[in-house]
């Protein structure tokens, strides 16, 4: 019995000094500025279950979910949109992303597969792969390109 209680206690602990250590900010729907708040309804109307973080003094991200999927978006204090993210299955990477990873990182595992939207590249595709202890993040666009390619954070990006 004092077992459970160590164990969660030690996970309560664990999960708290997570969210501390992500930087992001719960906050209100009251406490979003108006153009970010007019910005995100114009780009998402239908969406359901929204929830806002701070993410820094410059910016604010959605999470929400849209037509059964779960997204986010994020926008600058001014209601400039910078990104959307939604998550998808390895199985619907484009072929050529899928080529990639076959040929480029194929002793890694794939953990997550994002679709990302910004206002420079209308679509790419985040992957969070591991390999051991390794993971790092890479960016492709949907030719299968690397554009970016870095060590994961520790905080669980």
């Amino acid at each position: 019995m004092n077992n459970h209680k160590l164990v969660f206690g030690l996970v309560l602990t664990i999960s708290i000094f997570l969210s501390a250590c992500s930087g992001a900010q719960s906050i209100k729907q009251s406490e979003v500025p108006t153009a970010v708040m007019k910005a995100f309804q114009e780009k998402f109307s239908q969406a359901k279950s929204v929830a806002w973080e701070k993410e820094s003094e410059t910016e604010l991200e959605a999470e929400f979910k849209l037509n059964g999927d779960e997204m986010s978006a994020n926008f600058a204090q001014d209601g400039t949109w910078l990104e959307t993210e939604s998550e998808i299955k390895q199985k619907d990477l484009p072929e050529a992303v899928k080529s990639t990873l076959k040929r480029e990182f194929a002793d890694y595992e794939v953990e997550e597969c994002e679709k990302v939207a910004t206002p420079e590249q209308a679509e790419a595709y985040e992957l969070e792969l591991e390999k051991g202890e390794n993971t790092i993040e890479v960016v492709m666009d949907k030719n299968g390109t690397v554009l970016k390619q870095e060590i994961a954070e520790e905080d669980g990006r």
